[in-house]
């Protein structure tokens, strides 16, 4: 086993393989942590992947950005055959003195063969746009990696969103069960109760009544836990026909201790650490905390990339210089081609060289480069605008989590004391109607008042986890994006 540390941009392209074991497992029923599915998530899911091919996509356009300062060299070959010589008409009296005046005579002018060859190098030796490039490519490709970090937040952020949606819907059919469970036991004593004669047969009805109602919330609950589970498979980027169990119970997990009550809520917890929360009932520093969020980082980066393309439309009014070689070879042979073999002596191979600097100044193309410095100074501006938008959403979403979290940590002893003595006074409700001095309707109403403080509780549960996630997101301190340790085989 190897322990690695890795950043957001190798977590994708190592956990590929790790997703693919990951996947494999669920096949077979694996029981999924809340790591497993994060991991999983990362290295699957559709939109992360997407993010990777246009960072790949900005390597490829520094290489072409660089390619611009380096030599263009090429070479051309060419060979020609006259069928029929060109013929040119020259005065006859060049030849023959004692011609006619204005008589021609056609001279034919070539040979047979005619053979091209050589090489041309041209390079760039000041043109702006090309210098201003390279940075720009840089900076273009800094802009999707923070893309693919800001993706990699949100799909992390849905991924524990969905899953504690599992757990959640877990828990209320759970709860329905229990509260079946209950009333069938209810039923089963009080039908007893009634053959000995003391509680009558109304008794007996307003429990079976109360059954009836309670089954089809049942099967709802059965339903709401297959939903939560196909959300989950989406976030995780797996086909849905894929089996599998998450581990977690949100009765069980304390969200104001700092140990595990419970292995199953390990990961959990591990997770809900990673970005500690103090609780504060007021917090009016949330611009501190949003430096490291994804769509501000974007945006700054966006910003930065607006800079340079400012810089490469004025570099349009400078003069662009260049300079080029060439080097070429001519060869000409009278009847049948002779190829590869030795020229004629009066058909030689002819070399020209060349060496030529071309300064080139734009001087008027209308209003175009003038309108195209504006438009880069607009598109400045409104960056400017979203990044203004950004912030102030930020500090919104941070404070409305954060807020959450506060009222969970407020809410969490008194609804966890709710359950203890909900249970209590339910277990007293039927020592008093086993020894008589009770009735039906306060072991109903006991029965009700657990079920009612089970499901606050793990709803509460459910808040703080969910709005943990989105604090986390809103401050840019997802846990697994920039840095991860996992252990590979």
């Amino acid at each position: 086993m190897r322990s690695l540390l890795i950043t957001v941009g190798l977590i994708v392209f190592s956990l590929n393989a790790y997703a693919q074991v990951k996947t494999d497992s669920l096949l077979n029923d694996a029981e999924l942590t809340l790591e497993d599915a994060i991991q999983v998530a990362v290295a699957n899911n559709p939109e992360v992947n997407q993010a990777i091919l246009s960072v790949k996509d900005a390597d490829e356009l520094v290489d072409i950005a660089y390619s611009e300062v380096y030599p263009n060299i090429s070479s051309s070959l060419n060979y020609t055959r006259n069928i029929e010589i060109p013929v040119s008409y020259l005065p006859a009296q060049i030849f023959d003195p004692n011609a006619p005046e204005g008589q021609l005579i056609g001279v034919p002018f070539g040979t047979d063969n005619n053979w091209q060859g050589g090489f041309t190098v041209q390079q760039n030796i000041f043109r702006g746009e090309v210098f201003v490039g390279l940075s720009t490519s840089e900076i273009y490709k800094a802009v999707q990696q923070e893309n693919l970090r800001a993706v990699t937040q949100q799909i992390i952020t849905r991924t524990r969103v969905a899953y504690y949606q599992v757990l959640i819907a877990k828990e209320q059919l759970r709860l329905q069960q229990t509260q079946i469970k209950r009333l069938e036991q209810n039923l089963n004593d009080n039908q007893a109760r009634e053959r000995a004669g003391l509680v009558d047969e109304y008794a007996v009805l307003q429990l079976e009544v109360q059954l009836s109602n309670q089954r089809p919330q049942l099967i709802e609950a059965r339903y709401a836990v297959d939903e939560a589970y196909r959300n989950l498979k989406v976030a995780l980027g797996i086909p849905l026909e894929i089996d599998f169990e998450i581990k977690g119970n949100l009765n069980s997990f304390d969200i104001i201790a700092t140990d595990v009550v419970s292995d199953e809520n390990a990961g959990i917890k591990r997770i809900d650490q990673m970005n500690p929360f103090t609780f504060e009932k007021k917090n009016d520093e949330w611009s501190s905390l949003i430096e490291d969020r994804g769509d501000v980082r974007v945006l700054d980066a966006r910003l930065s990339l607006n800079e340079k393309e400012i810089q490469a439309v004025k570099s349009r009014f400078l003069p662009t210089i260049t300079a080029s070689y060439n080097l070429q070879w001519s060869a000409a042979q009278s009847g049948s081609p002779k190829f590869f073999q030795n020229p004629e002596p009066n058909t030689a191979p002819n070399r020209i060289q060349s060496l030529a600097i071309n300064v080139s100044l734009p001087l008027f193309e209308g209003f175009k480069r003038k309108s195209d410095v504006q438009r880069a100074q607009i598109a400045r501006k409104d960056i400017e605008v979203q990044q203004r938008a950004a912030k102030l959403a930020a500090e919104n979403e941070i404070a409305s989590s954060a807020e959450q979290l506060n009222k969970s940590y407020e809410t969490a002893t008194a609804r966890k004391q709710a359950l203890s003595q909900a249970e209590e006074g339910y277990q007293r409700a039927l020592k008093r109607l086993e020894n008589g001095i009770g009735s039906q309707m306060e072991v109903t109403d006991a029965e009700l008042q657990v079920r009612h403080a089970e499901v606050d509780y793990a709803l509460m549960v459910f808040q703080y986890l969910s709005a943990k996630a989105q604090y986390d997101l809103a401050t840019g301190q997802v846990p697994f994006v920039d840095t991860i340790e996992m252990d590979i085989e």
